[in-house]
């Protein structure tokens, strides 16, 4: 290379930045072309490669080109990539994101070709980072993947920590670790995430994301937050939201998901809500949010009222079981089933979508029970999605780490680690069991005739919005239905590509592949107009309902005085019935104290 090259090389370095997917069970990457959630890490590392970019952290005169794709939206083409690095010219840092368990094996063969080519590549997310947090060595994918060159990020970029891996990139000095797990940052005042419009554009609803505070404080054992982002919490500022909200509603993107795993317990909420309020109600800003919270939220005072006016519509609510002997098994102590309904009538009050995951295979459960407890859910809690999950042991967690400890089966292939796979052996169910006590949950739940309960409730509410209802059960019931992928992996129309299929697996013939991929394509798109006419019907018939209004049923009625003597929710099991005791308790503790209260001013006044 002549000395011209050489400093124009010296002078341009390109950021690539890769949110990999996962693959299917047919080994090809589970791609959409609209997907249904966006990448908050992806936007993270953006805004923060924006602003190095900005302060010239490669030095003066040193231009920094980023390239962001998310695979789950659209393809990722490293060949191309490669000629495109070439043909520019420059240094290059190939940044595999987000990285989790399950999407772990798909980026190590993006990886692949970019090594080849002489691309130092660098890996991040919570499959490092929980790897490293919580075992004693580092597991054998790890190793592998170490040992074919690829470096690994553990940890949060905030706080210069991006700009040290820019710099080392530049230099050609990659380190094979950085490891930040014991230094995790500030989040105030850093930059604000970001994705370019043309990338939220490809998410339903164009959708972009954003995270207020990370870190929980509470101790669920299958959880892999508290020992990634820490059980101290830690918050951007109300000015740090406006900043987001303003930069991205330049672009014309005004719906966001908030990605705190539970915002309830962000210490700052008041005068964040209150930020946005004076934004929608001062400024008339068409904005709208989707949050996380846990099960006490409605007892915070004006949690739900100021959430409402801040433009909060779709809430996803850890309810996690509804026998309270499986949430003391999984640590899960914050939640009183005897909050369940009062919580969610509140938020129905108010106008939210509300969805509840519940997570099948805790200790107690068996195939009648999680089919039992359903028709309960379904009878007396008014919740609009239910979103269920294998309890999975992921890496990073503590359940995790105590069945490897023990030395307890656990599947090797990291590629079902996505909640939708069973990957662990349950004390009471048979393999078989459990897999078809799952299927059997989604088939319980999603029935057309509790399709029109839901839709009715929510036509009985002043606040509801059932098409936006029944479009988002409708989401989750063709994902269900037709796509064999958790709905919060769906996305519009499935995209598959021959050559992208899963390293080691043989290519499939193209007189083959593309009969039966286009095929089937249209075979889906057919039965999804069917069930979407089917259902469109019963909304009309729903909102046409001469008792629409006056509608009611055990789930939405009004808390009745002997409720708790009648409902199966507290006398299902004997966890139910311990729960309810211990309120009663609670509850005479709480009206023998409040009657001392008032008895102690007119004592002191005689």
């Amino acid at each position: 290379m002549g000395i011209d090259s050489a400093t124009n090389a010296a002078r341009l370095f390109h950021f690539v930045m890769i949110k990999p997917t996962h693959y299917d069970d047919d080994g090809y990457p589970i791609q959409w072309l609209r997907s249904a959630i966006p990448s908050n890490t992806l936007a993270c590392l953006n805004g923060l490669a924006e602003d190095a970019r900005a302060r010239q952290v490669l030095g003066e005169g040193v231009e920094i080109r980023l390239h962001t794709y998310d695979e789950t939206n659209r393809r990722v083409r490293p060949d191309k990539i490669i000629r495109m690095v070439r043909q520019e010219g420059g240094r290059v840092l190939i940044g595999l994101v987000g990285v989790q368990s399950n999407q772990f094996a798909r980026a190590v063969d993006l990886a692949r070709p970019f090594l080849a080519a002489g691309f130092p590549v660098c890996i991040g997310g919570f499959h490092v980072s929980g790897c490293t947090a919580m075992l004693p060595e580092m597991p054998k994918e790890m190793r592998d993947a170490q040992a074919m060159g690829i470096s690994f990020f553990c940890g949060e970029s905030e706080d210069g920590r991006l700009d040290e891996v820019l710099r080392d990139a530049y230099a050609g000095t990659l380190k094979p670790m950085y490891n930040f797990m014991d230094d995790l940052p500030s989040l105030e005042g850093e930059p604000a995430p970001i994705l370019p419009a043309k990338h939220v554009s490809r998410t339903s609803g164009s959708l972009s994301s954003i995270d207020l505070g990370r870190g929980c404080p509470y101790q669920c054992s299958f959880c892999t937050i508290i020992n990634v982002q820490g059980r101290k919490s830690r918050f951007r500022s109300a000015d740090d939201l406006e900043k987001i909200v303003r930069e991205n509603y330049a672009q014309g993107i005004g719906r966001f998901f908030i990605t705190d795993d539970n915002f309830a317990r962000n210490r700052q909420w008041e005068p964040l809500f209150d930020r946005l309020i004076a934004m929608r109600e001062g400024e008339k800003m068409n904005i709208g949010f989707t949050i996380q919270v846990d099960t006490l939220c409605h007892k915070i005072p004006n949690f739900i009222e100021k959430a409402s006016r801040a433009g909060v519509r779709r809430v996803f609510i850890g309810l996690e079981n509804i026998n309270p002997d499986n949430l003391l098994a999984a640590k899960k102590r914050q939640n009183k089933i005897t909050d369940y309904r009062i919580m969610l009538q509140k938020w129905r009050d108010h106008g939210a979508i509300t969805y509840a995951g519940y997570i099948l295979g805790l200790p107690a459960d068996t195939k009648e029970s999680i089919l039992r407890d359903i028709e309960i859910i379904k009878r007396e809690l008014p919740v609009d999605i239910l979103e269920f999950f294998f309890l999975t042991p992921l890496p990073g967690s503590e359940d995790h780490k105590r069945l490897l400890a023990q030395g307890v089966w656990m599947d090797a292939d990291l590629n079902k680690y996505d909640l939708n796979h069973r990957v662990s052996h349950h004390s009471k169910m048979s393999d078989k069991e459990w897999e078809e006590a799952y299927r059997a949950a989604w088939l319980a739940y999603y029935t057309p005739e509790h399709l029109r309960t839901i839709l009715r409730r929510t036509a009985a509410s002043k606040a509801g919005r059932p098409s936006t209802t029944l479009t988002t059960i409708l989401w989750f019931l063709l994902m269900l239905l037709f796509e064999g992928v958790h709905p919060l992996e769906g996305g519009a129309v499935r995209l598959k590509y021959r050559r992208d299929r899963r390293h080691g697996l043989p290519l499939e013939n193209p007189l083959l592949f593309y009969p039966r991929y286009w095929g089937g394509t249209a075979i889906k798109l057919a039965k999804y107009a069917a069930v979407y006419w089917r259902a469109r019907r019963t909304l009309k018939e729903v909102l046409n309902a001469p008792d629409r209004w006056t509608y009611t049923d055990l789930a939405i009625a009004p808390p009745q005085a002997d409720e708790f003597e009648s409902l199966d929710l507290y006398h299902a099991t004997s966890g139910g019935e311990a729960a309810l005791a211990r309120k009663r308790r609670e509850d005479a503790i709480r009206v023998e104290t409040d009657a001392h209260h008032h008895a102690a001013p007119a004592e002191a006044a005689e």
